[in-house]
């Protein structure tokens, strides 16, 4: 007997949440497993590589413009879409992953006494302000309520789910850690490491992720500034390519201008698969002002490229037992500016640090090694609502 389960997430567009969601079907379990993915909207270039035995449903196909605006009416239009859903594909369990999945999922699933997994991704009192921004107060409230409906909920990192316990006011034992996974050998066959062409190429930090407030790019290119001031001629030139787009876009660009030749920062838009302009780079920075847990600094461990990241949420969850990353403070461009300084002083400090990430995300984010718990839970899930 096989399983329906459902996976809940926005869209495909290509961020951390939805690549893990796109990794976790590929290597669901089919013996055990019928997964189907349903998205709000049928777009992001990740839609195209969701595997062909995945049945693909979206709010989309049959969303309907009100006659009058009321308050809420969207969201009362994707619960019921989601309710018949649940119904017309026999569903017998729900992964739903972020906010307004979880929301649409609790009372929905309710109605059809249907299980939920439900994963959260990132510190709630920091993250639901910036991703809702209206009504925060009323959504606390419902995803409070959706999460104690849950038959399992799981966070990606510890801070994530100390965060998630306070906030929702959730008893304390009530969330497992499950962190978020990396399929190295995927990443590893579909990049390839250019050599340097000559020592007077320039230094490459790449940086990954969609440009709002959270992710810290004002204060990179505020480090860059400040790094430039006291960059050692004998150093190459800091060449920051910035991956992704966002709302910050155009601030950021104007900020730019502060950086001087022979330093530069380019502006590289969304890229939908990141794996060779990591493993290009010298180095990986995230600035974040928090994380819950960053795919883009697994997929730099997986390809062995030196990461520089500020101590954000659960990104310190990926340095347990030995160095795996060059540290500096979240909201501190001084900070961030003396660790771009110390990589520059010495990018081959970095091999043990490397040799560390390998070993870590081997024994703690393997993929096969996550999506056989996840798996368990599902079938807990639904081995509880048969009983």
């Amino acid at each position: 007997m096989t399983h329906r389960v459902l996976f809940m997430i926005s869209s495909m567009r290509g961020g951390g949440s939805e690549r893990q969601t796109l990794m976790l079907l590929k290597h669901l379990d089919r013996s055990q497993f019928s997964p189907h993915l349903y998205v709000m909207e049928r777009t992001g270039d990740l839609l195209s590589q969701v595997p062909t035995d995945v049945p693909i449903h979206s709010f989309e196909d049959v969303r309907q413009e009100p006659v009058i605006y009321l308050p809420g009416g969207v969201m009362r239009q994707q619960i019921r879409h989601l309710k018949k859903l649940l119904s017309d594909e026999s569903i017998d369990v729900i992964y739903d992953r972020t906010f307004h999945m979880t929301m649409i999922a609790g009372p929905a699933s309710g109605q059809r006494s249907i299980p939920r997994v439900s994963t959260i991704v990132s510190p709630p009192e920091l993250a639901l302000p910036l991703v809702e921004k209206r009504f925060v107060r009323m959504k606390q409230h419902r995803l409070a309520k959706a999460y104690r409906a849950s038959r399992q909920i799981i966070a990606v990192s510890t801070i994530a789910a100390e965060s998630a316990t306070k906030f929702y006011q959730l008893p304390s034992n009530s969330i497992t850690i499950l962190p978020n996974p990396v399929d190295s050998e995927a990443l590893r066959q579909t990049t390839t490491k250019k050599p340097r062409p000559d020592t007077d190429s320039p230094l490459t930090l790449v940086c990954v992720g969609r440009m709002t407030e959270e992710k810290g790019h004002r204060d990179l290119i505020d480090s860059i500034v400040l790094a430039q001031a006291n960059w050692p001629d004998s150093y190459p030139a800091l060449h920051v390519r910035l991956i992704g787009d966002g709302p910050l876009r155009a601030n950021l660009e104007l900020q730019a201008a502060e950086v001087r030749k022979p330093h530069s920062i380019e502006f590289c838009g969304t890229i939908s698969n990141v794996g060779p302009s990591i493993v290009d780079a010298d180095a990986l920075i995230l600035p974040s002002l928090f994380e819950g847990m960053p795919n883009v600094v697994l997929e730099a461990m997986a390809l062995e490229i030196p990461v520089i990241a500020t101590r954000a949420g659960g990104t310190i969850e990926l340095e347990r037992d030995e160095p795996t990353i060059l540290w500096a403070e979240p909201q501190n461009p001084s900070s961030l500016a003396e660790a771009i300084l110390s990589f520059a002083s010495d990018p081959k400090s970095s091999v043990q640090r490397i040799q560390a990430a390998t070993r870590l995300i081997t024994k703690h984010h393997h993929i096969e090694t996550t999506c056989r718990r996840l798996e368990k839970y599902l079938l807990s899930a639904c081995a509880n609502e048969i009983n």
